[in-house]
């Protein structure tokens, strides 16, 4: 070995002083400033060449396990290769800010795709997971339908790339046994990883809840506070009252938030001691109003105290800031007492009925807030229609809510046809300005009453000049959401509409291009459709 040669750290300690401050070796002192850098890049160069000549091989790495198998039936030769398309063009970037321009948005296809493959119960390609598993790292959406049509290779492969990790912390990182193989069960429940477990107990509960429960059960004293709360949720799948024994004696749970969460769950259970408790709550604080006044009203009398007993069942006793605490507990009680309470209390009135009914000293709002998240909680169809009220009814009046988040909510519980059939009304009614969440929680392709008045809303916008770009997050919506036989029916709205002097300067442009852009889209998901049927199927 040469003595002279410069240690690596030299080199990089002259380098950030700077070649005119410390001269580098091989450089005479004194040397121009051009002389000198020109000295320390020879310098490096034959420390870089020295040092990876010195370099000893290191002793090579077991291989790895052999891929496991994969028996779901492969791709069509065609959805194969609009995989690589779709994959090709999220790694590209995708379509442009703005999105101006006729060709769909490949990277929004991408979840349709998935899905449309999962319920054929295709593999993906062995050549495709690196890719694939690179776009639901950047994309979280996309992970729950990636790593499904990944597979068992994708999750073998994400363990051998650390910026693939998250598949293994999403899911359970293997194949979970047979649900009726009690020893492969306790085995994996007993040894496996977190999220195995969670993976495996949500598996289970699925498949027999009063299994999963027997499971849960068995270790839940020894389970840490935050394990016991991710385990209890997944009780929501099939939630029984034969769950309620075991709910009910968590209320005693050391963690306050596995209290509330077992008092939730309690309170969806109609018939259970927690919902008979907070119904006599509620009850006593809701009564006809009695005072002589005219006409049939509703009467409130908020608690005045928050005792052990309703903590115990889950009632918060410090209100928000801004809030008071008798409304505030008044609130938790209406929400978890059973909906079935109040026809019973209140004169034997409909839900419809019950909605109308004035409430003296200004106790609408709390009350009619409460019903509607008993109903979410419930999933209560009835009481959910009442609190709507009628689609064309003026957003600021309905009987219910003016929230379009708490629309949405209430919508869950409604049929997918009346759903459909509400929100296309709404729209009739309100045009799209409000309609954007609720346009979120109807099924997808939407129905066609729905689909034809979200068509007719746009083409009145394009009609009246008004302003495009507030229209796309909706236009964006049309294109994944729209039935794609819809298409041929678009075409008359793809010219540019007649401009006048109160139209958005470039609003006809805009409006052709979008529309263009609506039935290629349409066009584009009928084709990935029909690339997805099984031979025997087209």
């Amino acid at each position: 070995m040469n003595n002279t040669t410069t240690p690596w750290d030299e080199l990089v300690t002259t380098a950030l002083l700077g070649t005119d401050r410390r001269t580098p070796p091989g450089a005479p002192p004194g040397a121009p400033g051009g002389d000198a850098a020109l000295a320390l890049l020879d310098a490096a160069a034959e420390e870089t060449v020295r040092r990876r000549a010195g370099l000893r091989p290191a002793p090579a790495a077991a291989l790895p396990a052999p891929a496991p198998d994969d028996p779901r039936p492969r791709l069509p030769d065609a959805a194969r290769l609009r995989l690589g398309r779709l994959l090709a063009d999220r790694a590209s970037g995708g379509a442009v800010a703005g999105r101006r321009g006729s060709s769909p948005d490949l990277t929004e296809l991408l979840p349709q795709w998935l899905a449309a493959a999962n319920a054929h119960g295709y593999r993906a390609p062995p050549s495709l997971l690196p890719a694939l598993l690179d776009a639901a790292r950047a994309r979280t959406d996309l992970r729950p339908g990636a790593l499904a049509f990944a597979g068992p290779r994708g999750l073998w492969l994400a363990r051998l790339n650390p910026e693939w990790r998250y598949a293994l912390r999403g899911s359970a990182g293997s194949a979970l046994p047979d649900p009726s193989d009690a020893d492969a069960v306790r085995l994996l429940w007993q040894e496996g990883l977190f999220a195995e477990r969670a993976a495996l107990l949500g598996a289970l509960r699925a498949h027999d809840p009063a299994a999963g429960r027997a499971l849960l059960a068995a270790t839940w004293p020894a389970e840490r506070a935050e394990d016991r709360l991710m385990f209890l949720d997944t009780l929501r799948t099939g939630l029984a009252d034969a769950d309620e024994p075991f709910l009910e004696a968590a209320l005693a749970d050391r963690s306050r938030n596995v209290r509330a969460t077992a008092a939730e769950l309690l309170s969806a259970l109609p018939s259970s001691a927690l919902a008979a408790r907070m119904a006599a709550r509620a009850a006593s604080c809701v009564a006809l109003d009695r005072s002589g006044a005219p006409g049939a009203a509703i009467a409130v009398e908020a608690p005045h105290e928050c005792d052990a007993g309703m903590q115990r069942d889950g009632v918060v006793p410090t209100a928000p800031p801004g809030r008071g605490e008798r409304s505030w507990w008044f609130g938790q009680l209406v929400e978890a007492a059973p909906l079935s309470t109040w026809p019973a209390r209140l004169g034997g009135r409909t839900p419809q009925e019950l909605v109308a009914l004035p409430v003296r000293d200004d106790w609408a709002e709390e009350l009619h807030a409460a019903w509607c998240r008993a109903a979410v909680r419930q999933r209560d169809a009835a009481w959910s229609r009442a609190l709507l009220g009628a689609p064309a009814s003026p957003p600021a009046t309905g009987p219910g809510t003016t929230s379009p988040a708490e629309r949405s909510k209430l919508l869950l519980a409604l049929p997918e046809e009346e759903r459909a059939r509400w929100v296309g009304a709404f729209i009739d009614a309100h045009g799209l300005s409000e309609a954007f969440q609720l346009l979120g929680v109807c099924a997808v392709p939407w129905a066609p009453p729905l689909g034809r008045a979200v068509v007719d809303a746009l083409d009145i916008a394009r009609e009246a000049g008004s302003y495009p770009w507030s229209f796309s997050g909706v236009m964006g919506l049309a294109e994944r959401c729209l039935d794609p036989a819809e298409a041929p029916h678009l075409e008359a709205l793809t010219a540019p509409p007649a401009e006048t002097e109160d139209t958005s300067p470039g609003a006809g442009g805009y409006w052709s291009e979008a529309f263009q852009r609506l039935v290629s889209t349409l066009r584009l998901r009928a084709t990935i459709r029909a690339e997805l049927l099984p031979p025997a199927e087209e």
